[in-house]
């Protein structure tokens, strides 16, 4: 059943080989000063770094750097480029990387003018509305998985509380534009791909494990959860294959920009304990999502057992002959396991960096959200964690 909805997403996206051409035609609308947020050296021994360097020259710009954002962006990152914001009246930020350096740089948007106050603990713990000037936010996407090329989303790691917090902000925090082209992906490492892919798996599955029956949205994540299998098998043979990088992409776009998400109320609480272990460990998202996912949905499938059934034989294609519903959810359940080592997905959490002894520490700091079809208790998720440990 289609609930009531309404839906925008404001951001404009130029996609393909020749995406980056649409670069100085954006700039005409921001003022002199543009802040370059960006990772480590990826692009600069990819030659990126150069052609944007070159049009944000062309076009006049004024440019700050902040370099060095880290795959689980931390709060004192943030403030560092809060704090370059306002010291250089920076007109727009250029968030060029994955989808770490794009959240960094939706925090620092809202935070720099937070006056007075937290913004972690008012915006990442409190949820309040941003009620100060938002610095216009843009992105280069060079790593696929999180879509925060397309939404709102920022997920912030505040390292003095061991606290990964998502926040899902408002339209004006949204990137203006985004730059998607697939070449940018060819250079990610085999482990950052895949880990990538199972991130926007785990968006749709997400959304998709909430309800029973099927609306519109369930077609459309199915759909896009078969795609991301197919093309990341090809994309693993030949990683230079450019339909497969262009569909895993645009893949990802789709997953998180609201638009798989309409009449559903969607789970969340793989991600939820999935941001606590990557506070303690580190750890590259995918491949914790990976690792709470399957032991998760073993114990909640029960609960939701239509929809299990349902993923097991339209993305798995599971024959129903002869079977339960109870053994056709499971299958589907296996063959996502099985395609996780296909893959190479490492879904051991000791691998992942945690010990013993962080597993009740992430338990007891998980955020409960309570939407799937199970609300979990502490010792729930203690137990998924020392399932997959």
């Amino acid at each position: 059943m289609q609930l009531d909805f309404t839906y925008y997403n404001p951001t404009k996206i130029h996609f393909g080989k020749n995406s980056l051409t649409k670069l100085n035609d954006e700039l005409t609308q921001y003022g002199d000063t543009v802040m370059l947020v960006y990772g480590r050296n990826a692009i600069k021994s990819n030659g990126l770094y150069d052609d944007i360097m070159t049009i944000l020259a062309a076009a006049g710009k004024k440019v700050i750097e902040l370099s060095g954002v880290m795959p689980n962006p931390t709060y004192n990152k943030m403030m560092e480029g809060a704090a370059l914001v306002r010291e250089h009246n920076v007109s727009l930020i250029l968030a060029v990387g994955g989808g770490s350096v794009i959240d960094c740089a939706k925090g620092i948007s809202v935070s720099a003018y937070c006056e007075n106050e937290d913004p972690f603990q008012k915006y990442w713990i409190e949820f309040s509305e941003v009620d100060n000037k938002v610095v216009p936010v843009a992105s280069v996407l060079t790593m696929v998985g999180t879509g925060s090329e397309m939404n709102g989303g920022s997920v912030i790691t505040h390292e003095a509380t061991k606290y990964k917090a998502g926040r899902v902000f408002p339209a004006n925090v949204y990137p203006g534009f985004s730059i998607l082209n697939p070449e940018y992906t060819f250079t990610v490492s085999q482990y950052q791909m895949v880990s990538g892919v199972f991130d926007t798996m785990s968006h749709l599955m997400e959304q998709y494990f909430s309800d029973q029956g099927a609306n519109t949205s369930d077609y459309l994540i199915e759909s896009l959860l078969k795609s991301s299998i197919d093309n990341l098998r090809v994309a693993l043979k030949n990683p230079d294959d450019y339909e497969a990088r262009s569909n895993l992409m645009w893949n990802a776009t789709l997953a998180l920009n609201t638009i798989t998400g309409l009449s559903k109320t969607q789970d969340w609480q793989v991600h939820m304990i999935e941001h606590q272990l990557g506070a303690y460990t580190d750890c590259a998202h995918g491949m914790g999502l990976a690792a709470i996912s399957l032991p998760y949905y073993r114990l909640i499938y029960k609960f939701g057992i239509e929809k299990f059934v349902r993923f097991a034989t339209q993305v798995w294609g599971i024959s129903c002959e002869g079977k339960t519903q109870d053994q056709i959810a499971l299958e589907g359940i296996d063959a996502l396991a099985h395609f996780t080592k296909e893959c190479g997905i490492v879904t051991s959490l000791k691998e992942l960096g945690a010990t013993k002894e962080m597993l009740p520490k992430i338990a007891e700091s998980t955020t409960i959200i309570g939407k799937g079809y199970k609300k979990l208790t502490s010792e729930e998720i203690l137990n998924i964690l020392e399932t997959c440990f």
